[in-house]
């Protein structure tokens, strides 16, 4: 069977009837601590167990968190970048069912953002389709055309591309 003899041998350390009840006397008490303060995730529940006299680890408390479902996912605000809506000409997917072997022969575009303490910075980027390496890129605050222009010209100044370069992106207003 290809396994270690001492696999046959190993025997897991089985928890005693007490530490099953202080696991359990744990757990109801981390479920309490949720109940009471929803948003809590395990360092602050470990923190406050210890604060209460628990002697535990915040590896436990995150095993504990998570087999009972306990933990709190936080909601991340969605930030629309593609606007799709524009009176601007749409142009056919040219890299559909395209195989690429070449550098230069695709470069993909498109936009994304980025949150800082005081809100949002957008940034621009253009990769190279074969080598997946990111060939230009742009910050700015603002998402205007100006942000993509900028990010267009360090890639080409990078790669000084020869004609019949195609540059694909979801075709948002930028």
């Amino acid at each position: 069977m290809n396994i270690a003899r001492s696999t046959f041998y190993y025997k897991g350390k089985a928890k005693s009837p007490g530490q099953m009840k202080v696991e359990a006397d744990l757990l109801d008490r981390i479920e309490a601590i949720c109940l009471e303060f929803p948003r809590y995730g395990y360092r602050r529940v470990t923190h406050q167990l210890k604060h209460e006299g628990w002697w535990v680890n915040h590896k436990k408390v995150l095993r504990l968190m998570r087999e009972s479902d306990l933990l709190c996912h936080v909601k991340r605000k969605w930030v629309k970048t593609t606007n799709s809506n524009h009176r601007f000409p749409r142009y056919t997917n040219l890299t559909k069912g395209m195989v690429i072997s070449r550098l230069n022969q695709v470069w993909l575009a498109d936009i994304t953002y980025i949150r800082i303490r005081t809100g949002f910075v957008y940034l621009a980027a253009i990769l190279d389709a074969c080598s997946r390496r990111v060939i230009g890129y742009a910050i700015s605050t603002r998402i205007d055309a100006t942000l993509i222009l900028k990010a267009l010209r360090m890639a080409i100044v990078e790669r000084k591309p020869g004609p019949g370069v195609i540059h694909h992106s979801d075709q948002g207003v930028q």
